[in-house]
């Protein structure tokens, strides 16, 4: 696309159309996406968003590495309905998390963000082939006919209704019913907000992905995601060595965040207390 708005919007329109799409950006980039973030939330079409953070606001330090987008892949469009966002740390990860994104993208119908950074993007690395094997992404459910929109409870996410299959598709970025026309209805407009939240939330299990290194008896836990990933191992694995009993956790699914991952940590500790970034910086001074 000449931009970012077109580029997002022409996503939307090849998914639709029956093809897998995927677009990236960068910084102000993820901004301009915003406004069509939310129609493809609303119109539930399923395709994979790349950010590769960089330093801002704005055009900001367009080689300098940042992870200033993390909230921002969250909450940067209307109405506040959950996304799933993956962060690899690795570039063998970049590529597992890649295919994953689209199949989560296909399962739930949604857009999927691939959160990652300059430095990962830009870095030069040696990898073994064998360990990129080919993924089958699998077939898209899809409809003819019938209803677009079906706000089924539990596990069920409706087929996508393509364009260009013999019949009538309505797709629009209002509130709709089930048939796709719009509706201010207010049982109609609850039961579709709903069905946007818990078609994520009700599956957490499903999407949460995090790299665990737990040693038993550990008082100490690192916590990261992205780049940083590499400073935990790292760190973890000097600490061992001096004899330290640590864990280590890298996040590898933002959001929804994985809170019962990191949550199963904590059973041993109950006297712990959460160290923040700031106070690492105050001490190093």
């Amino acid at each position: 696309g000449e931009d970012e708005i077109a580029s997002i919007g022409m996503c939307i329109g090849a998914t639709l159309a029956g093809a897998r799409a995927m677009t990236a950006t960068s910084g102000p980039g993820i901004s301009l996406y915003s406004e069509n973030i939310g129609l493809a939330i609303m119109g539930e079409v399923p395709l994979v968003i790349v950010d590769v953070q960089r330093l801002g606001p704005s055009t900001g330090g367009a080689t300098t590495v940042s992870q200033g987008d993390t909230q921002f892949v969250r909450w940067g469009t209307a109405g506040g309905f959950p996304v799933i966002a993956l962060a690899p740390s690795t570039v063998l990860e970049a590529y597992a998390l890649t295919a994953r994104a689209f199949e989560l993208a296909e399962r739930f119908r949604c857009p999927v963000f691939l959160v990652t950074d300059k430095e990962l993007a830009t870095t030069l690395t040696t990898v073994d082939l064998d360990g990129y094997p080919v993924v089958a992404l699998p077939d898209r459910a899809t409809e003819a006919a019938g209803t677009p929109y079906r706000f089924r409870p539990g596990d069920k996410v409706s087929p996508l209704h393509e364009f260009g299959r013999g019949t009538t598709v309505r797709f629009t970025g209002s509130t709709h019913d089930e048939a796709g026309f719009i509706t201010k209805h207010p049982p109609t407009v609850e039961a579709l907000n709903r069905h946007l939240i818990d078609k994520i939330e009700a599956h957490r299990a499903e999407i949460e992905i995090v790299d665990a290194d737990l040693e038993s008896g550990a008082d100490t836990l690192v916590l990261g995601y992205g780049i940083t990933g590499g400073a935990v191992r790292a760190a973890v694995a000097a600490m061992r060595a001096q004899g330290r009993r640590i864990s280590a956790i890298v996040v590898q699914s933002l959001w929804p965040v994985p809170e019962t991952a990191i949550a199963v940590v904590g059973v041993e500790r109950l006297d712990g207390e959460l160290i923040a970034p700031a106070q690492i910086l105050e001490a190093a001074a």
